[in-house]
């Protein structure tokens, strides 16, 4: 047979887009032993050992695995205190893909917010977003201002069928902005993907709307850019008149409404610290660069390291790689999949970053103010030694005020770290869950016994309602 006579071989199958040459051993525990670790951590799987930890999905921030061309540039870097190279490197990819003038390099993407929000919100401010997330919303109330959550109604409604379920309402941004005066507004935020809403994207068109609004207004645009290559590939993927597009042109033109963003770079950067500001006003920028002197270190480092910056200047190319993009998205719908054949409520459809399990349904036995999301991230670190995260009333219920109301979902996220586990990882972690499921009935709320004022969630302990 002549070679050139052979058909194109044709299959759905994606592949990882990379190959393993360094792996790291698990360490696997009894049910008996995980019992005993989960009671010393007072129930909250944040205080768990990561080394007691069979799969490890609490949060894809800077817990993946980094290219060797990541490394290679680790190794080449500039350690000077001032006028790195490395710094200038990292400065260059973030203007390519942003467009943005100004970057304040930090050392994750909370050291970003608070630079940005200890200088641009003061009390009695609002700040309009899709939905802050856990430090977000606290930086913004830590400066006395209110973080408002405009996502639209089906962001909200975990069944509900919407391609871009991350889209800010754009009547009630309007609303606020007449309720509050455009002077009160110090900034218009948008999370980019939605990561309290199920990961969920937020469309070009979203973006372009909030855009407008905000600039009629002449209030500043910023982006939530942690997840920001996971969305562009959504956006070629949902919105038709990008489906020619590369990402990184969707990206770039994200980025061209705004007027600004915020960065962890330990998610779309690629690396497993980092985090930077970006922004186009010069006079903005003198101030937050004063508070980064305070707080972080000098301009071109800034909490970061030489290497860390090289790895992210890298790391910001890889994540809009076509490859890794579908490879990626398409590892988390795999798990959402089989879940949604068992019968199993996630949220839908299936985010870029986690699976998100709906747990208000899965556990409707159990009142929101004993956190059963909580309860059902539990049992499956008892069954199988996974670890997700609750995003629910123990971590958005508690109020300003110090009072507690139940918060618009009830979410177990579980977040997968980039280029890290395997299809026979995903293949176990879904005989976890729904082995957990099938016994969702044996489950039981819990109550908190201690936490802090601030993102309780972190180091709160706890107890089971019933053994307390």
């Amino acid at each position: 047979m002549e070679i050139s006579s052979l058909s194109p071989f044709k299959t759905d199958t994606i592949i990882e887009p990379f190959r393993i040459r360094s792996v790291e051993p698990i360490r696997f525990t009894t049910m008996e032993e995980r019992e005993q670790l989960l009671k010393e951590a007072g129930y909250n799987p944040f205080l768990l050992k990561a080394k007691d930890v069979v799969i490890d999905l609490l949060t894809d921030s800077g817990t993946g695995a980094m290219s060797s061309k990541q490394w290679a540039g680790m190794l080449e870097s500039d350690e000077s205190y001032a006028g790195s190279s490395s710094f200038y490197k990292l400065e260059s990819a973030v203007q390519d893909i942003t467009g943005f003038k100004h970057l304040i390099p930090t050392h994750q993407g909370r050291a970003a917010e608070n630079i940005f929000f200890t200088t641009i919100a003061k009390k009695g401010d609002v700040i309009p977003s899709n939905t802050h997330f856990d430090t977000t919303r606290a930086h913004v109330e830590h400066a006395g201002a209110e973080a408002r959550d405009l996502v639209i109604d089906k962001g909200k409604q975990p069944q509900s069928d919407h391609a871009f379920k991350g889209n800010m309402n754009l009547e009630k941004l309007q609303d606020t902005i007449r309720e509050v005066g455009s002077e009160d507004i110090p900034v218009i935020m948008i999370t980019v993907t939605n990561n309290s809403g199920g990961g969920q994207p937020v469309s070009m068109a979203n973006i372009k709307g909030v855009s407008e609004i905000a600039h009629k207004h002449n209030i500043p645009f910023f982006i939530d850019a942690c997840r920001f290559a996971e969305n562009a590939w959504f956006i070629k993927t949902r919105e038709d008149a990008f489906a020619d597009k590369k990402p990184i042109e969707i990206a770039q033109e994200m980025f061209s409404y705004a007027d600004g963003c915020t960065m962890s770079a330990k998610k779309d950067g690629m690396a497993n610290i980092g985090g930077f500001l970006a922004l186009n006003s010069d006079e903005l920028a003198s101030e937050c660069r004063n508070l980064e002197i305070l707080t972080e270190g000098f301009p071109t480092y800034g909490g970061m390291a030489g290497y860390d910056m090289e790895a992210v200047a890298q790391g910001l190319y890889e994540a809009l790689d076509p490859d890794y993009l579908r490879y990626r998205i398409r590892s988390i719908s795999y798990l959402g999949d089989k879940l949604t054949e068992a019968g199993i409520p996630i949220v839908q459809p299936t985010g870029g970053h986690a699976v998100y399990l709906d747990a208000k349904q899965i556990l409707s036995h159990i009142p929101p103010t004993e956190y059963p999301a909580w309860s059902f991230n539990n049992a499956l670190y008892l069954l199988g030694g996974i670890r997700g995260v609750e995003i629910g009333t123990v971590m958005f219920g508690k109020q300003p005020d110090g009072s507690e109301k139940p918060a618009a979902m009830e979410l177990v996220r579980l977040a997968f770290p980039r280029r890290m586990y395997t299809q026979s990882h995903v293949d176990y972690l879904a005989e976890v869950i729904i082995s957990a499921y099938e016994q969702r009935k044996k489950l039981e709320g819990y109550k908190i016994v201690d936490s802090p004022d601030v993102l309780r969630h972190f180091s709160a302990r706890l107890k089971p309602i019933k053994g307390s």
